[in-house]
């Protein structure tokens, strides 16, 4: 018999406070080009015809989230917990009636704005059937410094900075992040699945895909979300 064909879902955990950014509120919530950085990474996924559904997770007491999802292709979660990790595995768990253990979860942050619908597809069709999945990230053209008592240069060559969506099997991230027991080690969720001895491909993203940390990035962020 043959199997049905893997699905593909969106998580954005969106319970974080945003505190490099020096905001009054959670800085997901905070307009990009004339509206909430949010909603520019939920539209991403709403414009992909890739993606069966989107779900969000925020803090229990989220004020915010109602006024920014649209009405439908997403579901809110009002799960999050103390960290990114827990988040997402609570997330995972209110999915997992919904989705199935070989479907594909795409998670990303609340805070990259740019991604668009040709990223999601290439990130996808890149990954194929691929056993263990991947992620989009950029190869590193600067000269990297360790810093320390003496400061040194790092070897560039093979060395790529991860973005998001990171895509995986429902069934594997599960595994992955509860097998994950030094929570300090796990900095995102293809860290946890190659804890688990799997590699994970890479994907070359856009920097236009950068995560919004600081003030600075926020105009940044405009100038790519401007562009055609």
């Amino acid at each position: 018999m043959n199997q049905p064909a893997p699905r593909y879902f969106a998580l954005i955990p969106a319970a974080g406070v945003g505190a490099r950014m020096a905001a009054n509120g959670p800085k997901q919530y905070m307009a990009i080009g004339g509206k909430p950085m949010l909603r520019h990474t939920i539209d991403a996924f709403l414009s992909s015809a890739l993606i069966t559904h989107t779900f969000i997770v925020v803090s229990p007491d989220d004020g915010q989230i109602d006024g920014v999802v649209p009405d439908a292709g997403v579901t809110v979660l009002r799960c999050g917990g103390a960290t990114r990790m827990e988040s997402i595995q609570n997330g995972l768990r209110q999915m997992g009636e919904l989705v199935g253990p070989q479907d594909w979860v795409l998670v990303h942050d609340a805070a990259r704005p740019g991604l668009n619908a040709a990223l999601i597809e290439k990130l996808i069709t890149t990954i194929g059937g691929d056993a263990v999945g991947g992620l989009l990230a950029l190869p590193v053209v600067d000269t990297v410094k360790r810093a320390g008592a003496a400061v040194s240069t790092v070897a560039r060559d093979g060395l790529w900075l991860a973005q998001t969506p990171q895509m995986f099997r429902y069934r594997l991230l599960v595994d992955a992040l509860a097998a994950a027991t030094d929570a300090s080690v796990i900095t995102d969720d293809a860290s946890a699945i190659e804890a688990l001895g799997h590699s994970p491909k890479l994907v070359e993203g856009h920097p236009r895909n950068l995560k919004v940390t600081l003030p600075a990035d926020i105009r940044i962020a405009e100038m790519y979300l401007a562009a055609p």
